[in-house]
């Protein structure tokens, strides 16, 4: 490709970004000192270059000299990329802001937002235990990202990783069934529908009774779908907040399959699995806090399904972006690489965004002020 298309092309992909983003790369200390790379856009092009199209440090470096972009080694390169972490996490969200689509709305309730939430692990290379946590949110109705944070392993799933809008309704797995988290996303409006786990959510009947679920999913047989009234208990004032839990019987396949997931899992951890844990297995129950007269039973059940595209996000994240495995050992390079990833996805949503629904020509139009 020859030096006006790619500069035609580079002139284009500027237009996604941020206003004042060459700015904030001076006051956010990415571009404090210009020797060698002389602005804003050199500097980005040659992160862009490592994050998003794969080449090493040392390979982009060489890469900047023979095109001539500027004359940096692959040492002084990486520390332009550490000192770019603040500056590289501010783009992502302001991109954010630009491809929040429409909400989803609900067809039965015309109330909710209904957003995706699951956390993905990062690992170093050389270590045997995950060293990152991305926690993510993505929007039903255009899987597009509407929040994320990048933590530590220590940090675990939790609703109290996201800002919470009335009316949102967070869908997430079993990790996130917790009294704290749930009390979170009430306390600002919104609704859960998470996966079950009677470890971390006791169950109470309207009179303060422990609700033993286990004693009414054995009335279920295939296809029905049981809902009962719940409560739990918050973590600091001990009141009462009701719910529902909405159950369904896995299919003999889907039991065995479970059956031996435990089983496997077990034997690897040489831990004895409970009866109970088995029980479990054989049904799918998911608590809510959204009324019936918004979503009926077999509706519940069916939105939760959708948390799978999650994980599908996921894997393109990984597969695709590369996220899945760290290249870098020092934690100060690994945040930024991780938040120039992140900002690398999101920039192609905004680009396909733009391609896809709004303009013919793939780019935003400059207009005077």
């Amino acid at each position: 490709m020859n030096a006006k298309l790619l500069q035609d092309d580079w002139e284009i992909l500027l237009k996604f970004l941020p206003a004042d983003w060459e700015t904030k790369a001076t006051e956010l200390g990415a571009l404090v000192r210009k020797r060698k790379i002389d602005s804003p856009q050199t500097l980005l092009r040659l992160l862009l270059i490592h994050l998003a199209d794969g080449k090493s440090l040392r390979t982009t470096a060489a890469y900047g000299q023979g095109v001539k972009l500027c004359d940096v080694n692959d040492v002084a390169l990486l520390h332009r990329l550490k000192a770019s972490e603040q500056w590289l996490r501010w783009m992502s969200q302001e991109l954010l802001k630009e491809i929040r689509g429409p909400s989803f709305r609900d067809p039965s309730s015309q109330k909710f937002r209904v957003r995706i939430i699951d956390g993905t692990s990062i690992t170093e290379p050389g270590h045997t235990g995950t060293d990152w946590r991305v926690h993510f949110s993505v929007q039903l109705s255009t899987l597009q990202c509407d929040s994320f944070a990048i933590t530590g392993s220590e940090v675990g799933e939790d609703f109290r990783r996201f800002d919470v809008e009335p009316e949102d309704l967070l869908i997430a797995d079993r990790g996130y069934c917790k009294r704290n988290g749930i009390t979170h996303v009430l306390n600002r409006g919104g609704q859960v529908l998470v996966r079950f786990h009677s470890t971390n959510l006791p169950l109470f009947s309207r009179g303060g009774k422990s609700f033993l679920p286990l004693s009414h999913f054995r009335s279920l047989t295939p296809n029905d779908c049981g809902d009962w009234d719940v409560w739990f208990r918050q973590a600091q004032s001990k009141d009462l907040v009701k719910g529902r839990l909405c159950v369904i019987k896995k299919s003999r396949e889907a039991i065995e399959r479970a059956m031996k997931k435990l089983r496997l899992k077990a034997s690897r951890r040489q831990k004895q699995l409970l009866p109970e844990t088995l029980e479990y297995a054989e049904y799918v129950s998911v608590f809510t806090t959204v009324n019936r007269r918004s979503l009926r039973a077999e509706d519940v059940m069916e939105l939760y399904r959708a948390r799978w595209q999650i994980e599908l996000v996921f894997k393109r994240l990984k597969s695709i972006i590369g996220l899945g495995h760290l290249p870098k050992h020092n934690r100060e390079s690994c945040a930024a690489w991780l938040h120039g990833k992140i900002f690398v996805a999101l920039l192609i949503e905004r680009l396909y965004q733009e391609a896809e629904f709004f303009s013919p020509w793939g780019y935003p139009l400059q207009c005077p002020t």
